[in-house]
């Protein structure tokens, strides 16, 4: 459930922020996107691993996934912002 809403709110921020960025900008936009969501993905990886490990290993295993997550959200921030510095400056 979380996970989904996460997804259709990236989608829509995306596709708002799409609206006003130049080719350049939204190239950039979509490489860091790429890269944040690959380390999504080993999140997912990870915390699908998880349910398969006792429930203290599990615990150590989430915070491994919150950094992982916090790390793509970072990334995904810093592609954000470098997609506005290109089209302040245009």
């Amino acid at each position: 459930m979380k996970k989904s809403m996460i997804i259709v709110a990236m989608a829509s921020a995306t596709m708002a922020l799409a609206a006003c960025n130049s080719k350049e900008a939204q190239n950039v936009e979509n490489a860091y996107d790429n890269q944040a969501d690959a380390i999504d993905n080993q999140a997912d990886n990870i915390a699908q691993a998880a349910d398969n490990v006792a429930d203290n290993t599990a615990a150590a295993t989430a915070n491994v996934v919150d950094r992982l997550e916090n790390k793509a959200d970072a990334l995904r921030n810093t592609g954000d912002a470098k997609a506005d510095a290109i089209d302040d400056k245009k």
